[in-house]
Formats: C-alpha cells, sequence, structure tokens
C-alpha cells in the first residue's frame, strides 16, 4: 500500500512537472485529413519514380542439378494506385499501399549437365501491399524530423515468362525463380522507401524556417516547441510563432494562452504572436517616426479638399462640423469677433462670427487632398499664438515615438488595439538645432485587415479619430481642441501611410519549399486568427 502511494505522488510530480514545463505555441499549422490526402497523391507520385529505378541484384542458385543465373534486373514500370495516409497518435503517419504491380525485365542463363541456354525474361509482380509507419519529431534546433519506424511489403503473385524453347527446362527451376525475387523485392522495396523517406522528405521537411528575417532589425521564431503531434483527425506543429528583436533579443513578458481550436481549422496566429511584435519593434526602436515638412507638404498645394466649419459655443461646449452652406442654427453665442486670418498656403484660417449668426465663432479647416499645407510656426499660431514671437516663421517636426509597445486583441470582430504615441514638436532652428515645443500623448482606436498574399500575412490598419492630452509644453498653455482636427490629418496623411506601406510588404509564413497556397481563408476568433488555405506542391522541373 505504501509503495502504491509513492507509485502515485511520483506520478502526480510528473504531472505537475509537465505542465509548468509545457509551453504553449504561438502560432499552429494544422494538417486536416484533406491535406494529408493531397500530401499522399504527391508522396505516391514520388514513391513511384524511386521504385521504378530499383536496382535489383543478379541472383543465382541451384535447383536440383540445374544451375541458373539472372541479371540485369530492370524495373520498368511500378504503380501505386491505391494508397491510404492515416495519423496515428503519439507515433506520426501510417501509409498504407494495396493492390499495387510492378513489371520488371532481365536476362537468364541456364546449365543442365550438358545443355546450356540463355534469353531473356518478363517477370510481372502483382497485388503488392506495403504498410509504412513515419515517426515524427524534431532536433535540437526546433526543425522537424521524420524517419521510418516501420516498413514491411508483402507480393501475393509473381509470374515469370521466359523466352526460349526449352519449357520443360525453365519448369525446373520456375517455382524457385520466383519465390527469390519476390523475396528480393519485398525487401528492396522497404529499403528504397526508407532511402526516399531520408533523402527525399527528411530534405523537404527541413525546409521549414526556423526562423525568418524580416528586415534588418526583426526576426520571427517559426521553431517547433513540441514534436508534430498526430490525432485521428489532423497533423498539428505547434511553432513557438515569436517576434524578436535582432540585436535585443529577450524573453516575451508575457506566454501564450492555451487555444481551443474548432474542428477543421487549419493554421492559427494567437494574439501573442502579433503583440510580440509589437515587443520586437519597439525594443528595435523601430517605432519612431518624424513628420516633416517635405512629408506633408506634397507635390501640389494648389489641389485642395473640402471645407469645413467647426462652429463651436460659448456658453456651453457643443460643438460641431457642418458645411460652410449650413446655417448655425439656435445657437444663441458670442464669443467676439476676429478678422479672418489665412495661414499659408494649406488653407487653414481662423474665422470671425458667421454673417448671419453673430454668435458662433467658426474654426474653418480646409482639407488638402495631400495635407500639403506648410508645417511652421506660422500656420501653428493660430492654436498657439506665443510661438509666433518666440519663433517666427520657423519650421517645424514632430517626433512620434511610443512610450511603450502595442498591445492588441483578437476577437470575433476581428484585430483592435489603442496605442499611445508621444508626439513631440520641434521648431527647427537657422542653425538646424531643435527647440522642443510642446509634447502631445495620442491616442485612438486602430482596427486591423489581416489578409495572405504570396506566402505572407500582410495587412492595413485604420485609425478612428485621435485624442490628444498635453503631456509638456515650452511655450505655455494653450487649447488643444482647436488641434485636434490638424492632428488627424498629420497622422492620417503621413504616418499611417507609411505603416500600411510597411504592413503591405508583409510577414513571412511557415512554408516548406515548394509550397503554394491559394483559396485563402481568414477568420477571427477569440485570442486567435485562423488562416485556411489549400495547398500546391510544385515538383522540382
Amino acid at each position: 500500500m505504501g509503495m502504491q502511494s509513492v507509485a502515485v505522488a511520483c506520478g502526480a510530480l510528473a504531472l505537475c512537472l509537465a505542465l509548468t514545463t509545457a509551453t504553449n505555441p504561438g502560432f499552429v499549422v494544422r494538417m486536416t485529413q484533406a491535406g494529408l490526402d493531397y500530401a499522399q497523391q504527391q508522396g505516391m507520385a514520388i514513391l513511384e519514380k524511386e521504385l521504378a529505378q530499383l536496382k535489383l541484384p543478379d541472383i543465382s542458385g541451384k535447383s536440383g542439378k540445374v544451375r541458373y543465373e539472372l541479371s540485369r534486373l530492370r524495373i520498368t514500370s511500378f504503380r501505386l494506385p491505391h494508397s491510404r495516409i492515416t495519423p496515428i497518435s503519439n507515433v506520426g503517419l501510417e501509409v498504407s499501399i494495396s493492390n499495387s504491380f510492378a513489371e520488371l525485365n532481365g536476362d537468364w542463363r541456364v546449365k543442365f549437365l550438358f545443355i546450356r541456354d540463355h534469353g531473356s525474361f518478363n517477370l510481372k509482380v502483382e497485388n503488392v501491399y506495403m504498410k509504412i509507419v513515419l515517426r515524427l519529431g524534431s532536433d535540437t534546433t526546433g526543425k522537424p524530423t521524420i524517419s521510418t519506424s516501420d516498413c514491411s511489403a508483402s507480393i501475393s503473385k509473381v509470374r515469370v515468362r521466359f523466352s526460349g524453347k526449352l519449357g520443360w527446362l525453365y519448369n525446373l527451376f520456375h517455382s524457385v525463380i520466383e519465390s527469390k525475387l519476390r523475396k528480393s523485392l519485398e525487401r528492396k522495396v522497404c529499403d528504397n522507401v526508407a532511402k526516399s523517406v531520408q533523402n527525399e522528405l527528411q530534405k523537404q521537411i527541413q525546409t521549414l524556417p526556423v526562423t525568418a528575417r524580416i528586415d534588418d532589425k526583426i526576426g520571427i521564431d517559426y521553431s517547433l516547441v513540441a514534436p508534430p503531434r498526430a490525432t485521428a483527425q489532423s497533423l498539428d506543429a505547434d511553432l513557438k510563432g515569436e517576434f524578436y528583436s535582432l540585436a535585443h533579443r529577450s524573453t516575451a513578458p508575457f506566454s501564450p494562452l492555451p487555444l481551443a481550436f474548432p474542428p477543421g481549422s487549419r493554421a492559427h496566429a494567437s494574439s501573442y504572436f502579433f503583440n510580440t511584435a509589437g515587443i520586437a519593434y519597439h525594443k528595435a526602436g523601430a517605432l519612431v517616426f518624424e513628420i516633416t515638412e517635405a512629408m506633408v507638404s506634397g507635390r501640389s498645394r494648389t489641389k485642395m479638399g473640402k471645407r469645413f466649419h467647426l462652429l463651436r459655443c460659448s456658453r456651453s461646449s457643443q460643438q460641431s462640423w457642418r458645411s460652410p452652406n449650413k446655417r448655425a442654427e439656435g445657437c444663441g453665442m458670442g464669443l467676439g469677433c476676429q478678422t479672418w486670418q489665412h495661414l499659408g498656403t494649406g488653407g487653414l484660417a481662423m474665422g470671425s462670427s458667421v454673417p448671419h449668426c453673430p454668435r458662433v465663432t467658426v474654426l474653418s479647416l480646409q482639407i488638402p487632398k495631400k495635407a500639403g499645407f506648410s508645417l511652421d510656426t506660422s500656420a501653428f499660431s493660430a492654436f498657439i499664438p506665443q510661438l509666433e514671437e518666440m519663433y517666427p516663421n520657423m519650421p517645424m517636426k514632430f517626433r512620434l515615438s511610443t512610450p511603450t509597445a502595442p498591445f492588441l486583441t483578437i476577437g470575433p470582430g476581428g484585430i483592435s488595439f489603442q496605442p499611445i504615441v508621444d508626439a513631440q514638436a520641434y521648431a527647427i532652428l537657422p542653425n538646424s538645432s531643435l527647440a522642443p515645443l510642446f509634447l502631445l500623448s495620442l491616442t485612438g482606436n486602430v482596427s486591423a485587415v489581416i489578409n495572405v498574399r504570396s506566402g505572407r500575412i500582410v495587412g492595413s490598419l485604420d485609425v478612428g479619430r485621435i485624442r490628444l492630452s498635453l503631456k509638456d509644453s515650452a511655450v505655455g498653455h494653450f487649447q488643444l481642441r482647436m488641434m485636434q482636427s490638424l492632428m488627424n490629418i498629420l497622422t492620417s496623411n503621413t504616418l499611417l501611410p507609411r505603416l500600411n506601406a510597411r504592413l503591405d510588404e508583409g510577414f513571412p509564413l511557415p512554408l516548406l519549399d515548394r509550397i503554394q497556397l491559394s483559396n485563402i481563408l481568414v477568420r477571427f476568433h477569440q485570442n486567435f486568427l485562423l488562416l485556411g488555405a489549400d495547398i500546391r506542391f510544385q515538383p522540382r522541373g
């Protein structure tokens, strides 16, 4: 009884250790039975070619007083019309081949007493059955491995046809020849299968990228966290799925969550996969952007977009954007009159009272098609009057950076996150040095669209209205609400296109060489993105 308790305690301890050391994947590739069936078709085509090149050894022997020799054995065809591949839990894959047939030719030579003869023969092999068990594993680098753990072949029917006129002589050793040829073929078939697995299949699966370099700063780790798992319905490869900085690789501050996958799904990219991208780019200093005059001016400042008026009430917080031809009814406001002041060639203007409603003050913002206004202190003095005195008519620039890595969530509705961005404004002095003006904190809702193109995950971002707060100012206090729309324009017309251009280049998926995807399916689930696709193998030559 005491030994039983010790055994139970040891088993419980082992289970706890296994659970605590288990690593959840960030990216899972699942091959369903349909995918395995396609792999089986491609594999059988390759195996047929390999078996058709079998080299059988010469056979010689003695049957009674008859000495015989078979040489130059050549397989002319080997057909595998019926095959099936099945996942085996905790092992790998079982390949069953039935009703196969082959044909080979060769030369024969015989000696019986004083009689000698020679010629050629034809051998037909029918009802060949093979069972091959493939064991799946992983090496120390996280690459998958495959080997033949068991192979058996049986041939139920062999027919030899000799050319020559001495039929009674052939019958003296006919059955012996068939038996020897059968055993030789059965042995050689399994030897060739093992060689084909080692030389062809193992080399092919070793092309799965353990790491993928994205650019000069970031890479992706696609190494296996455990050997591939075979279930009754599928074959799963659990990959680390982690972005990392090439210069400063470190462990992510959080772990992948265990995921529940829907039946029949294919590949799964977890929220961990995408969030490590944010951490890696943040650590690499790649989430720092500058907005300069050259970026916002555009090639043409004469092509202007629509003009909108921001109607602001002095006795309440009510405000709304309206087209110029809409009247401000029931405003009951009066903020005093100002002379229209046109700022640069970008179309910004501070307005006086509306003629038909003198108690409304208007901030008029003409949005250019290419955001082509001047990024200088004269333009921003409309919001910060003291700028014109402190840094008159000087160019400006913004440096945008993320104080923390962005963290996204994936749900049935898609991918979303709320990044926090610091926007430091500078005046560029005549000697090209920078004078800090103010530091803004920008935040807003961002959604992402994900797709797969040419074996790469691509995407684009859409940013909602940005909210501002003032973190620091070297030019005194000023009203942020007047700058709100301007910052929306700057980010949506300069920063967002740069980010989307990078996302459109995409990130590589963990694909074997010569694998192409089609009929892409993208679905969002809680904490992971499902990627479905049909695969096509492109043979060499």
